[in-house]
Protein backbone atom coordinates (compact mmCIF):
# COMPACT_ATOMS: atom_id res chain seq x y z
CA UNK A 1 0.00 0.00 0.00
CA UNK A 2 2.66 2.00 0.93
CA UNK A 3 4.37 1.53 -2.11
CA UNK A 4 1.58 2.48 -4.66
CA UNK A 5 1.14 5.49 -2.14
CA UNK A 6 4.64 6.83 -2.95
CA UNK A 7 4.44 5.88 -6.64
CA UNK A 8 0.89 8.06 -6.95
CA UNK A 9 3.09 11.09 -5.00
CA UNK A 10 5.93 10.97 -7.43
CA UNK A 11 4.03 10.85 -10.72
CA UNK A 12 1.41 13.66 -9.19
CA UNK A 13 5.20 15.61 -8.49
CA UNK A 14 6.63 14.75 -11.94
CA UNK A 15 3.13 16.13 -13.78
CA UNK A 16 3.13 19.17 -11.38
CA UNK A 17 7.24 20.22 -11.18
CA UNK A 18 7.13 21.44 -14.98
CA UNK A 19 4.59 23.36 -14.29
CA UNK A 20 5.68 25.21 -11.62
CA UNK A 21 8.72 26.12 -13.14
CA UNK A 22 7.12 27.09 -16.08
CA UNK A 23 5.12 29.63 -13.72
CA UNK A 24 8.17 30.52 -12.27
CA UNK A 25 9.85 31.44 -15.64
CA UNK A 26 6.91 33.06 -16.17
CA UNK A 27 7.19 35.29 -13.04
CA UNK A 28 11.02 36.32 -14.14
CA UNK A 29 10.01 37.37 -17.36
CA UNK A 30 8.86 41.26 -17.89
CA UNK A 31 7.35 41.09 -21.30
CA UNK A 32 5.02 38.48 -20.10
CA UNK A 33 3.63 40.82 -17.72
CA UNK A 34 0.86 43.05 -18.32
CA UNK A 35 1.46 46.86 -17.01
CA UNK A 36 0.28 50.32 -17.97
CA UNK A 37 3.16 52.48 -19.13
CA UNK A 38 5.62 53.70 -16.30
CA UNK A 39 7.80 55.95 -17.86
CA UNK A 40 7.52 59.44 -16.05
CA UNK A 41 7.70 61.12 -19.78
CA UNK A 42 3.99 59.10 -20.48
CA UNK A 43 2.53 59.90 -17.53
CA UNK A 44 0.41 62.92 -19.03
CA UNK A 45 -0.67 61.22 -22.09
CA UNK A 46 -0.32 57.76 -22.23
CA UNK A 47 -3.51 56.96 -19.89
CA UNK A 48 -5.53 59.65 -21.47
CA UNK A 49 -4.45 57.99 -24.93
CA UNK A 50 -5.70 54.67 -23.70
CA UNK A 51 -8.76 56.21 -22.87
CA UNK A 52 -9.76 58.22 -26.11
CA UNK A 53 -9.04 55.04 -28.23
CA UNK A 54 -11.87 53.25 -25.56
CA UNK A 55 -14.12 55.83 -26.84
CA UNK A 56 -13.31 55.41 -30.63
CA UNK A 57 -14.25 52.30 -30.36
CA UNK A 58 -17.73 53.56 -29.38
CA UNK A 59 -17.91 55.80 -31.77
CA UNK A 60 -16.13 54.60 -34.95
CA UNK A 61 -19.27 52.51 -36.76
CA UNK A 62 -16.79 50.10 -38.33
CA UNK A 63 -13.18 48.87 -37.30
CA UNK A 64 -11.98 46.69 -40.37
CA UNK A 65 -8.47 47.26 -39.56
CA UNK A 66 -6.44 47.57 -36.47
CA UNK A 67 -2.61 48.58 -36.18
CA UNK A 68 -1.38 47.70 -32.80
CA UNK A 69 2.53 48.70 -31.82
CA UNK A 70 4.92 51.42 -30.44
CA UNK A 71 6.21 54.98 -31.62
CA UNK A 72 6.55 53.80 -35.03
CA UNK A 73 2.87 52.86 -35.35
CA UNK A 74 2.07 55.68 -33.39
CA UNK A 75 3.71 58.40 -36.03
CA UNK A 76 0.91 56.83 -38.33
CA UNK A 77 -1.01 59.75 -36.91
CA UNK A 78 2.23 62.19 -37.12
CA UNK A 79 4.95 61.90 -39.71
CA UNK A 80 2.73 59.38 -41.06
CA UNK A 81 -0.33 61.12 -41.36
CA UNK A 82 -0.85 61.41 -45.22
CA UNK A 83 0.09 58.27 -45.99
CA UNK A 84 -2.19 56.78 -43.45
CA UNK A 85 -5.15 59.14 -45.04
CA UNK A 86 -4.54 57.64 -48.27
CA UNK A 87 -3.79 53.75 -47.47
CA UNK A 88 -6.18 53.00 -44.64
CA UNK A 89 -8.37 55.90 -43.43
CA UNK A 90 -10.92 54.68 -46.11
CA UNK A 91 -10.41 51.22 -44.51
CA UNK A 92 -12.23 51.97 -41.43
CA UNK A 93 -8.92 51.38 -39.26
CA UNK A 94 -7.41 52.29 -35.95
CA UNK A 95 -4.09 53.06 -34.96
CA UNK A 96 -3.55 51.45 -31.40
CA UNK A 97 -0.16 52.16 -31.05
CA UNK A 98 1.54 54.09 -28.07
CA UNK A 99 4.94 55.58 -28.18
CA UNK A 100 7.78 53.76 -25.33
CA UNK A 101 5.40 50.47 -24.70
CA UNK A 102 6.58 46.98 -24.77
CA UNK A 103 4.98 44.05 -25.22
CA UNK A 104 3.64 43.95 -21.54
CA UNK A 105 1.69 47.33 -22.12
CA UNK A 106 0.45 45.79 -25.13
CA UNK A 107 -1.09 42.76 -23.31
CA UNK A 108 -2.30 45.55 -20.62
CA UNK A 109 -4.41 47.32 -22.86
CA UNK A 110 -5.39 43.96 -25.06
CA UNK A 111 -6.78 43.32 -21.84
CA UNK A 112 -8.33 46.57 -20.51
CA UNK A 113 -10.46 47.30 -23.75
CA UNK A 114 -8.61 48.07 -26.45
CA UNK A 115 -10.74 45.29 -28.77
CA UNK A 116 -13.30 44.76 -27.52
CA UNK A 117 -16.88 45.21 -29.56
CA UNK A 118 -15.19 44.75 -32.88
CA UNK A 119 -14.43 42.06 -35.65
CA UNK A 120 -11.88 43.59 -37.45
CA UNK A 121 -10.78 41.55 -40.86
CA UNK A 122 -7.28 42.34 -40.09
CA UNK A 123 -4.78 43.31 -37.27
CA UNK A 124 -1.49 44.35 -37.88
CA UNK A 125 1.21 43.75 -34.81
CA UNK A 126 5.09 45.05 -34.84
CA UNK A 127 6.18 45.40 -31.16
CA UNK A 128 9.33 44.72 -29.50
CA UNK A 129 11.98 47.19 -30.26
CA UNK A 130 11.37 48.63 -26.79
CA UNK A 131 12.02 45.31 -25.10
CA UNK A 132 15.39 45.71 -27.02
CA UNK A 133 15.98 49.50 -26.66
CA UNK A 134 14.56 49.52 -22.73
CA UNK A 135 16.28 47.07 -21.05
CA UNK A 136 17.97 44.58 -23.69
CA UNK A 137 15.50 41.80 -23.35
CA UNK A 138 16.87 38.72 -24.26
CA UNK A 139 15.15 37.70 -27.52
CA UNK A 140 13.53 34.86 -26.29
CA UNK A 141 11.66 36.99 -23.58
CA UNK A 142 10.92 39.27 -26.42
CA UNK A 143 9.36 36.39 -28.64
CA UNK A 144 7.82 35.17 -25.76
CA UNK A 145 5.51 38.39 -24.94
CA UNK A 146 4.54 38.72 -28.89
CA UNK A 147 3.79 35.70 -28.87
CA UNK A 148 1.38 36.35 -25.68
CA UNK A 149 0.07 39.36 -27.62
CA UNK A 150 -1.05 36.92 -30.66
CA UNK A 151 -2.50 34.49 -28.31
CA UNK A 152 -4.85 37.51 -26.90
CA UNK A 153 -5.72 38.44 -30.32
CA UNK A 154 -6.68 34.85 -31.46
CA UNK A 155 -8.91 34.74 -28.51
CA UNK A 156 -10.43 37.41 -28.41
CA UNK A 157 -10.47 38.37 -31.93
CA UNK A 158 -10.98 35.21 -33.39
CA UNK A 159 -12.45 36.17 -36.52
CA UNK A 160 -9.46 38.46 -37.51
CA UNK A 161 -6.15 37.88 -39.45
CA UNK A 162 -3.26 38.76 -37.97
CA UNK A 163 -0.11 40.40 -40.08
CA UNK A 164 3.00 39.80 -37.85
CA UNK A 165 5.45 42.15 -38.65
CA UNK A 166 9.40 41.51 -38.17
CA UNK A 167 10.83 44.02 -35.87
CA UNK A 168 12.05 47.13 -37.60
CA UNK A 169 15.51 47.60 -38.23
CA UNK A 170 17.27 50.37 -36.11
CA UNK A 171 20.85 51.45 -35.57
CA UNK A 172 23.34 52.68 -38.29
CA UNK A 173 24.25 49.01 -39.39
CA UNK A 174 23.94 45.51 -39.18
CA UNK A 175 26.78 45.71 -35.86
CA UNK A 176 24.41 47.36 -33.98
CA UNK A 177 23.68 45.66 -30.73
CA UNK A 178 20.01 46.43 -30.63
CA UNK A 179 19.87 45.32 -34.38
CA UNK A 180 20.84 42.48 -33.44
CA UNK A 181 18.24 41.85 -30.63
CA UNK A 182 15.37 42.97 -32.86
CA UNK A 183 17.13 40.35 -35.87
CA UNK A 184 16.64 37.77 -33.57
CA UNK A 185 13.44 38.29 -31.92
CA UNK A 186 12.38 38.47 -35.79
CA UNK A 187 14.02 34.73 -36.31
CA UNK A 188 12.15 33.44 -33.74
CA UNK A 189 8.84 35.18 -33.58
CA UNK A 190 8.58 33.80 -37.83
CA UNK A 191 7.71 30.52 -36.36
CA UNK A 192 4.90 31.77 -35.14
CA UNK A 193 2.95 31.86 -38.17
CA UNK A 194 0.26 29.42 -39.42
CA UNK A 195 -0.37 30.86 -42.74
CA UNK A 196 -4.39 30.50 -41.78
CA UNK A 197 -4.71 33.13 -39.19
CA UNK A 198 -1.39 34.39 -38.49
CA UNK A 199 0.83 35.20 -41.25
CA UNK A 200 4.28 36.81 -41.20
CA UNK A 201 5.88 39.57 -43.00
CA UNK A 202 9.59 40.87 -42.74
CA UNK A 203 9.88 44.41 -44.41
CA UNK A 204 13.65 44.56 -43.64
CA UNK A 205 14.50 45.11 -47.05
CA UNK A 206 12.02 47.76 -47.52
CA UNK A 207 14.10 50.01 -45.27
CA UNK A 208 17.89 48.64 -45.39
CA UNK A 209 20.94 49.51 -48.48
CA UNK A 210 22.32 46.31 -50.06
CA UNK A 211 25.47 46.97 -47.02
CA UNK A 212 23.18 46.61 -44.06
CA UNK A 213 23.00 50.49 -43.56
CA UNK A 214 19.74 51.98 -42.52
CA UNK A 215 19.70 55.14 -44.18
CA UNK A 216 18.66 58.44 -42.31
CA UNK A 217 17.02 59.99 -45.39
CA UNK A 218 14.48 57.38 -44.45
CA UNK A 219 14.79 56.76 -40.61
CA UNK A 220 16.30 59.94 -39.05
CA UNK A 221 17.09 58.73 -35.65
CA UNK A 222 17.58 54.90 -37.30
CA UNK A 223 14.59 54.23 -35.15
CA UNK A 224 11.12 55.82 -36.65
CA UNK A 225 10.71 56.52 -40.18
CA UNK A 226 9.81 59.72 -41.57
CA UNK A 227 7.07 60.14 -44.15
CA UNK A 228 9.17 58.81 -47.02
CA UNK A 229 9.71 55.82 -44.57
CA UNK A 230 5.92 55.32 -43.97
CA UNK A 231 5.32 55.76 -47.49
CA UNK A 232 7.90 52.75 -48.09
CA UNK A 233 6.40 51.23 -45.40
CA UNK A 234 2.71 51.37 -46.98
CA UNK A 235 3.79 50.38 -50.86
CA UNK A 236 5.46 47.55 -49.17
CA UNK A 237 3.09 45.89 -47.42
CA UNK A 238 -0.10 46.83 -49.46
CA UNK A 239 -0.04 43.56 -51.51
CA UNK A 240 -0.78 41.44 -47.94
CA UNK A 241 -3.14 44.14 -46.66
CA UNK A 242 -5.26 43.76 -50.07
CA UNK A 243 -5.15 39.83 -49.91
CA UNK A 244 -5.55 39.52 -45.95
CA UNK A 245 -8.58 41.81 -46.08
CA UNK A 246 -10.30 40.05 -48.68
CA UNK A 247 -9.99 42.73 -51.39
CA UNK A 248 -9.84 43.01 -55.25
Amino acid sequence: MRTKCVARCLAVLLWITPAVAWAAAVQDVAALKPEVQTADWAQTWWMPRHEQKLAALKSQETVDLLMIGDSITHGWENGGKKVWDQYYAKRHALNLGFSGDRTEQVLWRLENGEVDGISPKLAIVMIGTNNAGHRQDKPEDTAAGIKAVLEQLRTRLPQTKVLLLAVFPRGEDANDPLRKLNDATSKIIAGYADDEHIFYLDLSGTFLEKNGRLPRSIMPDVLHPNEKGYRLWAEAMEPAVKKLMGEK
